[in-house]
């Protein structure tokens, strides 16, 4: 069964984004709060509807949840940019878009601490989800607020959401 590789190596950053030291997946996932930057990047289509991803159960955080439509660590020496386009074609075999930035924030939880980069894009080509992608779909607005508070969803996603689109809760 495929797993995350906890030797892998991770900037460590401050709030705002300068590299401050490194740290591996472990480290920094264990409940040391270790800053370490992430990109996000929500996929809508022209109807509206925000395409999720379910999580593996193999991964290390928050598995079988559904989240972000991409989400991903920057790697050591790479910009947010380069991180972000890496890994939506990573993620859902896509290439060419358009990605708004939206915030940025510090998201924490009981085993790591993130700086988040977030990002949208309206794409409506085909999407070929690889293979840290258990399930994956679009989801009209109605079916994201109907699941809210029930475990269906990260509590990452939960609270990004409710902060960048709040028009839509």
């Amino acid at each position: 069964m495929p797993s995350d590789n906890n030797r892998e190596i991770f900037p460590l950053v401050d709030e705002q984004g300068n590299i401050t030291g490194t740290a591996t997946r472990g480290e920094c996932h264990n409940g040391s709060k270790l800053l370490h930057p992430v990109v996000h990047l929500h996929v809508f289509n022209d109807r509206g509807e925000l395409y999720l991803q379910k999580r593996p159960e193999w991964k290390d955080i928050q598995p079988g949840k559904w989240d972000t439509s991409v989400g991903g660590h920057i790697d050591l020496g790479e910009s947010v940019e380069t991180a972000l386009r890496r890994e939506a074609y990573e993620e859902l075999g896509i290439t060419e878009f358009t990605a708004e930035r939206l915030t940025s924030y510090v998201y924490e939880s009981d085993c790591e601490k993130e700086l988040v980069f977030v990002y949208k894009t309206v794409y409506n080509g085909k999407i070929r989800p690889g293979k840290e992608v258990a399930e994956s779909g679009f989801w009209t607005m109605q079916e994201i607020k109907e699941n809210f508070g029930k475990g269906v969803f990260t509590p990452n996603f939960e609270q990004e959401f409710h902060k960048v689109f709040p028009k839509s809760v």
